[in-house]
């Protein structure tokens, strides 16, 4: 019969303790060691440089040598070996502890904006993922492709001008569309405006924006600002967001004589014994997504009831044209209803 032993107990406890903290420590532990080891090669660390210094410089906001090896999280003398690498090539410009990129770098650089961006739009068309990992994917991914293969990917997407966020696909050639809007931090009271862009950087308050569902192509209403808070009003519902975080979304000022509907709403607030018209689909939803949902019945007029709530709260069945559909409210959010 086994006896339990608190001493033995406790020493084993601590040595699995002592072990977790050597293999899992922040940047130290051994397993971050290995895998940031294993993940990222020469290329794409000289890859990732570029597209920061392309970003930093584009936002006017210049980065030396430190800023970009703790902005990327890699080894200090990796990140130096790489610059003078950079340099030796005519990619960047040393001068002391400052970092600009040359015309080759800057036309490099872009040819990696013009990969990720063109990942992402794939990933949004064509895959399942969820919109919060297309940013990660892409940052791998794009390190894979060659000229050709971009060139490739973007014709089978239809050579697009922006990806999922707004933000514009560089050309083969380098051209840039500009983003022409007003950050959403900045507008007033009572502004009715559409959401044009939504910055992915930095993750934290990109993946804040995602969680509250907030759309490109949505339209919105100003109804409160102060220094504490924004808030505005899109597809029936509140959102209220710090400025720091709707500094990062870029709106269009819509005119003042455009009807803002207040009673559009999205199918996921729909309520048993609600009926609602199907206004249309969110631009958020789209390639094979956006087809299915069109096949299945959501058009634009058609009605639209709960079926069969779920007690679990999704997927819920909702009838129209006499077919019980279950969704999922990542889905049904995506889906605009004017309610009878």
């Amino acid at each position: 019969m086994y006896n339990y032993n608190p001493f033995w107990a406790l020493t084993i406890f601590l040595a699995v303790a002592v072990l977790g903290f050597f293999l899992f420590r922040p940047s130290k532990g051994w397993f971050w060691v290995i895998n940031k080891g294993a993940k990222k090669d020469k290329k794409e660390l000289i890859e990732d440089i570029l597209k920061l210094l392309y970003h930093s410089e584009n936002e006017d906001k210049p980065v030396n040598v430190n800023d970009i090896a703790r902005i990327l999280n890699d080894d200090e003398k990796e990140v130096l070996e790489s610059l003078s690498e950079m340099a030796e090539v005519d990619l960047i410009s040393l001068s002391g502890n400052h970092v600009k990129l040359t015309k080759a770098g800057s036309d490099y650089a872009l040819r990696m904006v013009r990969a990720h961006r063109l990942w992402e739009r794939f990933l949004a068309e064509k895959t399942g993922y969820d919109e919060a990992d297309w940013h990660h994917i892409a940052e791998k991914k794009e390190h894979e492709l060659s000229a050709a293969e971009t060139d490739l990917l973007a014709a089978k997407l239809g050579n697009p001008q922006f990806d999922p966020h707004g933000d514009p696909i560089p050309t083969n050639t380098g051209k840039v569309a500009p983003i022409n809007g007003v950050l959403l931090s900045e507008l007033e009271t009572d502004t009715i405006a559409r959401i044009i862009h939504i910055k992915d950087k930095p993750d934290i308050v990109y993946k804040q924006i995602v969680a509250e569902n907030i759309h490109i192509g949505s339209h919105i209403r100003v109804v409160e600002k102060s220094p504490e808070r924004i808030v505005f009003h899109a597809e029936g519902e509140a959102f209220v967001l710090a400025p720091i975080v709707a500094a990062n979304i870029t709106v269009s000022v819509l005119k003042k004589d455009v009807l803002f509907e207040e009673n559009i709403a999205r199918l996921s607030m729909l309520q048993e014994n609600e009926t609602a018209e199907i206004i249309g689909i969110s631009r958020e939803m789209r390639g094979e997504s956006r087809r299915r949902l069109l096949d299945l019945g959501f058009v634009k007029g058609a009605d639209v009831k709960i079926d069969l709530p779920n007690p679990l709260g999704e997927p819920k069945a909702f009838l129209i044209k006499g077919t019980s559909i279950a969704l999922r409210d990542n889905q049904a959010s995506k889906i605009l209803i004017k309610k009878s």
